[in-house]
């Protein structure tokens, strides 16, 4: 790794730190200046307008899901499970980490085409590659003919993500990951299947505390 992209990993550090608890994305590239302790110069050139920071931001929480991702498909040989547990541990990390839920600002064409190509296009490469994993274990699960089961989930994924945040629901609240893997469980089509239960959200939400 170069010492540019090192650089441009601390900026992107630094500025998930800010927007730390926030409901908007109230984040300019001048404010990395004194958080940073990078000259706005250096900064400038990382991020050539607010769009790139956004979207830099963007590339970052989608490659943190897409490595969450890999680690679940290991853990979790039925992609029934690993699709619940996968999505109620983000929703866990947006609520235990106090992290800026990406999904208010991004996807967003408008502030895509105002970004530079390389922000543009690192983004869309992680996006895809995240969404294809999500079409493969919904495809593993089983798919359902009728609807479009992965864009019906998507919307819903993103309100929970966004509502919760806004509610301030508690992290550690099994009854809340129970009722976001029985919603999952019925827009995927499969209402036959019985989702974790509010004991086995218990467990693992205990096994975190170790």
């Amino acid at each position: 790794m170069t010492s540019w992209e090192k650089r441009g990993n601390y900026l992107i550090e630094v500025s998930q730190r800010c927007l730390k608890g926030h409901k908007t994305f109230d984040l300019c590239r001048s404010h990395l200046v004194q958080a940073s302790q990078i000259s706005k110069g250096t900064i400038y050139n990382h991020f050539s307008s607010e769009a790139d920071l956004i979207i830099a931001v963007a590339c970052a929480d989608y490659r943190s899901w897409v490595m969450q991702a890999e680690q679940d498909t290991a853990q979790y040989s039925d992609p029934y499970l690993r699709f619940i547990f996968h999505h109620c541990q983000r929703l866990y990390r947006i609520l235990s980490e106090e992290k800026f839920v990406i999904a208010r600002v991004v996807p967003n064409e408008a502030v895509l085409s105002q970004a530079s190509e390389y922000y543009r296009e690192r983004f869309e490469r992680v996006l895809e590659q995240y969404k294809q994993w999500n079409a493969q274990t919904l495809m593993e699960i089983g798919e359902v003919s009728g609807f479009n089961r992965s864009e019906l989930l998507c919307d819903y994924l993103r309100g929970a993500m966004i509502n919760s945040d806004d509610a301030q629901k508690h992290y550690n609240d099994a009854e809340m990951y129970y009722q976001h893997g029985f919603a999952m469980t019925q827009l995927m089509g499969h209402s036959q299947k019985r989702p974790p239960s509010i004991k086995v959200f218990v467990q693992w939400l205990a096994d975190k505390e170790v």
